[in-house]
């Protein structure tokens, strides 16, 4: 791109002339021996800033600090940037890390709309992209990448094996709240197909904009309904702002209310009041073994809040990929790539995962209820395990995938 620019603005220059200004202008970047730089995309500003934005660059910087700060004897960079949600931004600042910064990776990514252009973006360029907080399962089915790890979690991972769970114990009549956007289709879509795969259905749905403050005529809709579950198929303020108008007009008396996406710090604003009896599924909980303990301890003094899964699973990608290169002895994409899916995955979150040739991992996942009051011992102390998600259960089948890389009998 930059020999493309130069071109054109220098017809004249011959290439030998421009290779030789390239490396004079930035030595280290042309001979690989400068500073290798991720970057984590997400939004630093905005409605979801709270449960990933900052704490999340510096959870890539704590796997950068105990992977010992360089890789191949080059220094290890972190780089955030905000992409207000933005599709068309979020693009803009990939373009620019790849292109003009040498950027080596992306890591994060939040929000599934900006997800997806990115993909595109880092597969033209064949540079790897690692979601954490991102969900869309369309990652890894038809939009799936060479390039690509969906990490943390998806829409099939939150959906289908909490669906399973909940239609054995009887749960079988759901009632969607969602979000009109990508993330909240997929999130339906995904939990439609598992809940009618186990002999449950869908009583209807209430469809609602990103960004709404009065949820009023929507809890009305699930309340009016005879459905034992209300799904929430959203995230951040907007699964707030569900939960706190549920519960003060009693829907919790009647009927379960799920959220399909809400995290630790979503439970943490609501307070336990308000949240109690609240079901969630996640990946990773910082009290769940010593050492996801210890994990959180170290977290809690950098950032003043407890570490839920998409912080996590930005350090164990991070890590993960630093591991790689140091495998691979290089930061070529195909060979950093192949490492990493060569690798099993031991971090503070997942106990011999995998990456699979969609780019999916595989773990397990959890559901939990959140606790009330007089249930939580100490703060930030609000989950109780309901049950354990197989890995198996929580990733889409390869024999259902969409992805083109997936090797079909």
């Amino acid at each position: 791109m930059r020999r493309w620019l130069a071109l054109r603005l220098f017809p004249g220059l011959s290439l030998t002339l421009l290779a030789s200004a390239l490396t004079l202008a930035h030595p280290a970047w042309s001979a690989g021996t400068g500073p290798i730089t991720l970057g984590i995309l997400n939004d630093q500003s905005g409605p979801y800033a709270a449960i990933d934005g900052p704490s999340s660059v510096d959870a890539a910087r704590m796997a950068v600090e105990d992977f010992g700060g360089s890789v191949l004897g080059r220094k290890v960079e972190i780089v955030g940037a905000d992409h207000q949600n933005k599709a068309d931004l979020g693009s803009t600042i990939a373009r620019k890390w790849f292109d003009v910064d040498g950027m080596t990776a992306i890591m994060d990514v939040a929000v599934s709309s900006v997800a997806l252009a990115v993909q595109e973006i880092a597969r033209e360029r064949n540079k790897i992209v690692i979601y954490s907080g991102a969900g869309t399962s369309v990652l890894t089915g038809k939009a799936c990448s060479p390039t690509s790890i969906h990490w943390t979690y998806d829409t099939y991972a939150l959906t289908a094996g909490t669906s399973r769970a909940l239609a054995q114990r009887g749960d079988k009549s759901w009632f969607f709240v969602t979000s009109d956007n990508a993330f909240g289709a997929a999130l339906q879509s995904d939990a439609t197909k598992a809940l009618k795969a186990a002999g449950g259905s869908v009583l209807g749905t209430a469809l609602h904009p990103a960004g709404m403050a009065d949820f009023s005529s929507y809890v009305l809709q699930a309340q009016a309904s005879p459905a034992r579950i209300v799904a929430l198929a959203n995230a951040g303020e907007d699964t707030m702002n569900a939960v706190k108008t549920g519960r003060e007009f009693g829907l919790d008396k009647k009927q379960q209310m799920l959220g399909l996406l809400t995290l630790l710090p979503d439970v943490h604003g609501l307070g336990l009041e308000a949240a109690q009896g609240l079901l969630v599924t996640e990946s990773f909980y910082w009290n769940a073994d010593d050492q996801s303990r210890a994990f959180a301890k170290r977290f809690f003094a950098r950032n003043k809040a407890m570490p839920h899964m998409v912080p996590a699973g930005v350090y164990g990608s991070v890590l993960h990929y630093l591991k790689a290169v140091q495998a691979a002895g290089t930061t070529d994409t195909a060979a950093v790539m192949a490492a990493m899916k060569a690798m099993p995955i031991n971090d503070i979150m997942t106990k011999n995962g995998r990456i699979r040739e969609d780019g999916r991992v595989v773990r397990e996942f959890h559901l939990y209820r959140v606790k009330s009051p007089a249930e939580s011992r100490e703060p930030w102390d609000y989950y109780t395990p309901v049950a354990t998600i197989p890995a198996e259960d929580a990733a889409r089948p390869l024999s259902e995938s969409e992805c083109p890389l997936v090797r079909k009998p």
